[in-house]
């Protein structure tokens, strides 16, 4: 029987929009969908480059990885991104954010434990699974397998969800967050000029990090909850050494749905809402909102190559609530050497995050210039700017990514295969446009048939896909 890895949480009963599990968040979505706009920055970017993560920090069972979210790159999507690795009996505290995001979870098998809590919306996730979190969900994430939990998480800092300034924050319940989680994170240039002038004030600032907890007068907060103040103390604790991802040393104690009672439940809710033929927000409630969609399975494809690979999209019509998020992702698999199709984004930034494998990635500005034209590998990310052309093709152990939109229908124009640009042109147009005869401009339009997953040239065959 498959197993999986970890809980997910959505506690309602912490959240001053969401007061109970009758809440209507999409009242928003249908009303202001039409005023939502994504915040706008400058893209001068002239050199684009794969990006590792610049920044670790350590919790007692596991850590976090940050990119640096002053990168031009980044800045230009308006988004951050991080990288969780929770440990076995590892749980990332409850914690809630100014912005939507998406998490895509890999890695980690799960034993399953019997609960007794019956408060909280609890939801079981594995690998290839994709999380929708609307910006101030609070919610936590324990893992119960036998490997490690990695999540990726982009949070769309330039949603019109987002009210604050264009910075990341994360507000913890729980835990000692680092600085790098409350606004005010430096770039790799901004801490060098920094770091030796304010080195031991950088220190103390460091481990000053409190939950949202730690700011409430203790009497007054006791009042509040009903507690005593002994209590409220152990709540404002601030222990560095825990950090927000702490190992749970007792038995877990959750009640679960088991993971096909719960696909059950989901698969009716998808069956009524494509019935209902659209999202209807007065419909929904937060509670009965599925949340989670896996991206991983071969069978929901949306286009596959037996000998390239498949690529699979998650968008609103999949998933509504990414209606409310304004985001959307893909995840496409390639076999050795084979190519995904060049093409542009149309209405959205692609935030590309290497799962598996390597290849060639090569990307074009409206200048004509390649401004990145690199080998990549797992791990490592980079961004594909709106309207920016890209084409990429898988090395000699395959290539697999997930790859965040910034748009909820994020749509996409090819450059190559049967249904792309230059196969909707004429050929006597080709033939002006380019300068070549009308037998060139023939076999400029009609020599790829293949649609967006391209079996690999005859020399770059050799072996197994």
């Amino acid at each position: 029987m498959a197993t999986y890895s970890s809980l997910l949480s959505f506690s309602l009963c912490l959240l001053i929009l969401f007061h109970s599990c009758s809440a209507q968040i999409s009242q928003v979505t249908s009303r202001s969908r039409q005023q939502q706009q994504r915040y706008q920055t400058q893209c001068n970017i002239q050199n684009l480059n794969a990006l590792e993560p610049q920044q670790r920090v350590e919790s007692e069972a596991g850590y976090t990885e940050f990119w640096d979210q002053y990168d031009e790159q980044l800045q230009c999507a308006n988004v951050a991104v991080i990288r969780h690795t929770i440990q076995q009996k590892g749980l990332l505290v409850p914690s809630y954010t100014n912005s939507p995001q998406l998490i895509y979870g890999k890695s980690t098998s799960e034993r399953r434990s019997q609960s007794e809590d019956q408060h909280q919306k609890v939801r079981q996730i594995r690998e290839g699974d994709v999380i929708a979190l609307p910006a101030g969900v609070a919610h936590w994430i324990y893992n119960r397998g036998q490997s490690n939990l990695v999540l990726v998480s982009l949070y769309d800092v330039g949603n019109a969800a987002n009210q604050l300034d264009q910075l990341f924050r994360k507000f913890f319940l729980a835990g000692s967050p680092p600085q790098e989680f409350q606004g005010g994170s430096q770039s790799q240039s901004q801490r060098g000029r920094s770091q030796g002038r304010h080195q031991e004030q950088g220190r103390q600032q460091e481990q000053s990090g409190g939950n949202i907890f730690s700011g409430f007068n203790q009497e007054l907060l006791a009042e509040a909850l009903n507690i005593d103040t002994e209590l409220v103390n152990r709540l404002q604790r601030n222990d560095p050494q825990r950090g927000i991802i702490v190992r749970v040393e007792k038995e877990f104690h959750v009640i679960t749905p088991q993971r096909h009672e719960q696909e059950g439940r989901e698969e009716e809710e998808e069956e009524r809402e494509q019935q209902r033929g659209s999202y209807n927000g007065l419909e929904e409630t937060f509670c009965s909102m599925k949340l989670r969609h896996n991206i991983n399975k071969p069978s929901l494809a949306d286009s596959y190559n037996p000998r390239a690979g498949r690529a699979t999209s998650i968008n609103a019509y999949v998933l509504p609530i990414l209606n409310n998020l304004q985001l959307s992702i893909d995840k496409v698999s390639l076999y050795k050497n084979a190519i995904y199709a060049p093409h542009w984004n149309i209405n959205a930034h692609s935030i590309v995050y290497i799962t598996r494998g390597s290849g060639q990635i090569q990307i074009v500005s409206e200048s004509g210039e390649a401004v990145l034209d690199e080998q990549v590998q797992e791990g490592q990310l980079f961004v594909v700017p709106q309207g920016f052309a890209v084409v990429k093709k898988a090395g000699d152990r395959g290539l697999e990514w997930i790859a965040f939109k910034t748009n909820e229908m994020a749509m996409t124009s090819q450059l190559a295969g049967r249904d792309s640009a230059l196969t909707s042109i004429p050929v006597s147009v080709l033939e002006n446009a380019f300068g070549i005869s009308r037998e060139e401009g023939s076999r400029l339009k009609n020599r790829r048939w293949e649609m967006t997953l391209f079996t690999p040239s005859q020399s770059s065959r050799g072996g197994r896909y």
